[in-house]
C-alpha cells in the first residue's frame, strides 16, 4: 500500500496571521486581491466610462486586453523571481500596477483606456501568480495549505469588490476614482513587502530562470483568440475562433513538453496527479466567469439599480470565502479526497440551479432565493481550492519543481478563466431570443461544464481516497 504523503497542515490560523507572518500573509493575499478586483472591477462601471470617454465598438476589448495580457505576465514569474528574488519581484509588479491604474484613472479616450489596461493586465498577471510562487519562499511548509486558502479567498473577495464597488462609483458618477483607489491600495501593499518578503528564496531553487516565450505565445494567442470569440455574430466565425483557441492550446502544451523553460512542471506530462489538479482548478476557475454577467442580468431581469445589481455577485464571492477557510482546516487525506471529489458536483447544483429560477422580472423573493444558488455554486470552488493548490505545490517528482508548480497555479487559473469568459460570452451573445432566455443557457452550459469537472476531482483525489 501506498505511504501517506505528509499532510501540509498543522500550522494555525493565528500563527499564520500573527506578528511573525502577518506581513508576508498580507502581501501575498493583496496582490492576488488586487488582481481579482481589478478583472471584475470594469464591468459595473464601464458603461459610465463608455459615456464620458466614447469608444462603444471597444467595450469588450477592455475585458479581452487585461486577460491576454495577465496571462503573459503570469508566465515571467519563475523567471522574474529567481532573477530579483521574492521582494523586488513584488516592488516592481506594484510599481508597474500603480502606473496602469494611473494611465486608467486620467484616460482622455477609450484607446488610453485600454493601453493602461494591458500595462495593469501584465503587473496584475505577475502579481497573481506571486502569491502562489512565494508561499514557499515566505512561509514554513506547515502553513502552506491555510496561506493558498487565504490567497485563494482574495479571489473572492474580489469577485464582490469589484462588480461591488464599480457599481458604488458608477452610481455616483466617479468612475475614474475607481481606478484612483486601486493606487492607493497598491501604495499600502508596497509599504508592507520589504517588512514581510526575504529578499531572496533560501530554502527553494527556482527551476526556471528564463521567461518562456515559445510557450508563451501560443497560450496569449489562444487566450486572445477565445477572449474575442463572442463578439462574431455568425456563428461559423465564433465555432472557427474557439476550435482555432483549442488547437493553439494543444500546441502550448507540445510546446510547453519539450521547452528547457516551461510554464508547467515537468511533471504534469508524466503519469501522476498533477494534470488532474491543473484540470479541476481550470475547470472551477472557468465557471466562476458566469458572476461576469450576474449584474447585467440582475438590471435587466430585475431591474435593480447598478450598485445593488454590483453587489448581487456577493453570493458567490461569499461561498467562495467561506467556504476555502472552513475548508483549510480539514487535513485528514480522506476527508480531503472527498471534498475535491464532490466540490465540482456542488458548483454545478449551484449553476444549474440559477438557470431553473432566472426569468423576466424577477420579484425581491426570487432574487434572494437566486443568490442563495450563486451562493451554492461559489462553495463549490472555495471548498476544494485550498487543497488542489497546495497539492500542486507538493506533488512533483523533483522538489526544485516546487515554484514553477505555485507559479503554474494561477497561469492555470488566468488561461481558463480567460476562456471561461469568451464561452459565457459566445453563450450570450448566439442567443437572441431575450436576456432570460440567454441567462438560462448560461448557467446551464457551466453547469455542464462543473459536472464533466468531477471525472478531473476523482483523479486528481484518487490517491487520497484509496490512502487508510
Amino acid at each position: 500500500m501506498t505511504e501517506p504523503e505528509p499532510t501540509l497542515a498543522g500550522g494555525s490560523w493565528r500563527e499564520l496571521l500573527g506578528r511573525k507572518y502577518l506581513g508576508a500573509s498580507a502581501v501575498l493575499a493583496g496582490g492576488v486581491l488586487l488582481y481579482a478586483t481589478n478583472e471584475f472591477l470594469t464591468i459595473s462601471l464601464l458603461p459610465s466610462a463608455v459615456e464620458e470617454i466614447g469608444g462603444q465598438r471597444y467595450y469588450a476589448w477592455v475585458m479581452t486586453v487585461y486577460l491576454v495580457a495577465s496571462v503573459a505576465g503570469a508566465t515571467t514569474v519563475s523567471a522574474m523571481l529567481a532573477r530579483f528574488g521574492p521582494r523586488m519581484a513584488y516592488l516592481g509588479a506594484l510599481a508597474v500596477f500603480a502606473g496602469g491604474s494611473t494611465i486608467c484613472a486620467v484616460a482622455p479616450s477609450m484607446e488610453v483606456l485600454l493601453g493602461g489596461r494591458v500595462v495593469q493586465g501584465a503587473a496584475g498577471g505577475v502579481l497573481a501568480g506571486l502569491g502562489y510562487a512565494v508561499i514557499n519562499a515566505a512561509l514554513p511548509r506547515s502553513l502552506w495549505t491555510r496561506a493558498s486558502a487565504l490567497v485563494s479567498a482574495m479571489w473572492g473577495v474580489g469577485t464582490f469588490l469589484g462588480p461591488a464597488g464599480g457599481g458604488l462609483f458608477a452610481q455616483f458618477g466617479s468612475w475614474r476614482w475607481a481606478f484612483g483607489a486601486l493606487v492607493v491600495l497598491t501604495i499600502a501593499i508596497a509599504v508592507l513587502v520589504p517588512i514581510g518578503l526575504p529578499r531572496r528564496s533560501h530554502d527553494h531553487e527556482v527551476a526556471a530562470t528564463r521567461v518562456p516565450v515559445w510557450s508563451l505565445l501560443p497560450l496569449g494567442a489562444a487566450a486572445l483568440l477565445v477572449s474575442v470569440a463572442g463578439l462574431p455574430q455568425h456563428i461559423l466565425y465564433t465555432a472557427v475562433l474557439l476550435l482555432a483557441g483549442a488547437a493553439l492550446v494543444g500546441v502550448f502544451l507540445v510546446v510547453d513538453r519539450r521547452t528547457e523553460d516551461p510554464v508547467l512542471p515537468p511533471t504534469a506530462f508524466r503519469p501522476g496527479p498533477l494534470k488532474w489538479i491543473y484540470l479541476t482548478l481550470g475547470v472551477l476557475m472557468a465557471a466562476t466567469m458566469v458572476v461576469m454577467y450576474v449584474p447585467l442580468f440582475g438590471q435587466r431581469l430585475a431591474y435593480l439599480a447598478p450598485a445593488a445589481a454590483g453587489i448581487l455577485g456577493v453570493a458567490l464571492a461569499i461561498g467562495w470565502t467561506v467556504s476555502e477557510i472552513v475548508s483549510a482546516s480539514a487535513d485528514r487525506h480522506v476527508l480531503v479526497a472527498r471534498i475535491v471529489l464532490v466540490a465540482p458536483l456542488v458548483m454545478a447544483v449551484g449553476l444549474a440551479a440559477c438557470a431553473l429560477l432566472v426569468r423576466d422580472g424577477m420579484p425581491t423573493g426570487l432574487v434572494l432565493v437566486w443568490s442563495l444558488a450563486l451562493l451554492i455554486a461559489g462553495v463549490g470552488i472555495g471548498m476544494a481550492w485550498p487543497h488542489l493548490s497546495a497539492w500542486a505545490m507538493t506533488r512533483v517528482d523533483d522538489p526544485a519543481e516546487g515554484p514553477v508548480a505555485a507559479a503554474a497555479i494561477n497561469t492555470v487559473q488566468l488561461i481558463c478563466g480567460a476562456f471561461g469568459a469568451g464561452l459565457a460570452g459566445v453563450v450570450v451573445n448566439a442567443v437572441g431570443t431575450g436576456d432570460a432566455v440567454a441567462a438560462r443557457w448560461m448557467f446551464a452550459v457551466f453547469a455542464v461544464l462543473a459536472l464533466l469537472g468531477c471525472v478531473a476531482s476523482y483523479r486528481a483525489g484518487r490517491h487520497g481516497i484509496t490512502v487508510s
